[in-house]
């Protein structure tokens, strides 16, 4: 059982300051403490854990990997406490501005048919919805929740996942009657592939070989686009062959109006849909966690 005189919060943001301020004496300016002070509060603090935090040096100051382990807990219970201090001054109901970046056929299909529902169970929470296939960066564009497609790099942010989908290779009954159906990944090099101009996780279009390897096949063709809306319009207009999520084609596809190819060397390969926010470290706000938690609990893919 912790003893009553023992302040753990206080003593956990004494060492957070100290890490984040570099020493002793940069930390005692900020919480307005002299250095020695400072220096007996971690001891203090090392001594009741039984653990050197920091690793002391006439000029420089590092953590220990435990130092490590406690700074990264100690940082989210702080956050955590100015959370709940902020939420219960402000009232309970969520509230502010509210900024999602997503891609354009998940915004189409998923995200904007079940805003309004969300608009009302939170009145007080103004949403900023950008649709568009253009992968930004949270903190310069000030995006609070960003849907995101694939594999995700490692990063300061924290990813929830919502599902993932099926990829599949599309052409219109116009282009295969004019250029044939390819009937091996060899002859797409015969085949106008239609790419994207912008740098996204997937490059190339994966096939099996027949042996049950992979082989990658880069899209090279005479038209590249922003999004991929625009490259199913192209597609669905006779322009070229094109690879999408079957959550974005399947409508299409149904209709007749795209054609799947090749899908006996289709891999199976599912690409994976994110919605991927600022983490640990940063304060999450109630807006964004209740977004979080309304779209684990409305999205469904296939």
């Amino acid at each position: 059982m912790a003893r009553q005189d023992i302040n753990r919060a206080f003593e956990m943001t004494v060492f957070v300051t100290v890490v984040e301020a570099g020493g002793f004496t940069a930390a005692g300016r900020k919480l307005a403490l002299t250095p020695s002070a400072v220096s007996k509060l971690v001891n203090r603090l090392e001594a009741r854990l039984g653990a050197r935090l920091l690793q002391r040096s006439t000029r420089q100051l590092h953590t220990t990997p435990e130092g490590d382990a406690f700074y990264v807990q100690s940082k989210r219970i702080l956050d955590d406490i100015d959370g709940a201090e902020r939420e219960a001054a402000q009232g309970a109901a969520p509230r502010g501005r509210l900024r999602i970046n997503c891609f354009v056929p998940f915004g189409v299909r998923h995200l904007l048919p079940i805003l309004p529902e969300f608009a009302q169970r939170y009145p007080d929470i103004v949403l900023d919805v950008v649709i568009s296939d253009a992968v930004v960066d949270l903190l310069e564009d000030r995006t609070d929740i960003a849907i995101r497609t694939g594999k995700l790099k490692e990063s300061n942010l924290v990813a929830r996942k919502l599902g993932d989908d099926a990829m599949v290779v599309v052409a219109s009954p116009a282009y295969l009657a004019r250029h044939g159906m390819p009937l091996t990944p060899a002859e797409l090099g015969e085949h106008n592939l239609l790419a994207f101009n912008f740098r996204c996780q997937n490059e190339t279009w994966p096939f099996l070989d027949g042996t049950q390897s992979l082989l990658q096949v880069t899209p090279r063709g005479n038209t590249q686009v922003s999004d991929g809306d625009s490259m199913r319009h192209l597609v669905l207009a006779g322009m070229g062959l094109g690879r999408f999520s079957r959550l974005h084609v399947q409508p299409d596809i149904d209709r007749g109006l795209l054609l799947p190819v090749l899908e006996e060397f289709n891999p199976g390969d599912r690409e994976m849909v994110h919605a991927v926010f600022v983490g640990p470290g940063q304060q999450v706000p109630a807006r964004v966690r209740v977004m979080l938690d309304y779209l684990l609990e409305k999205v469904r893919l296939a």
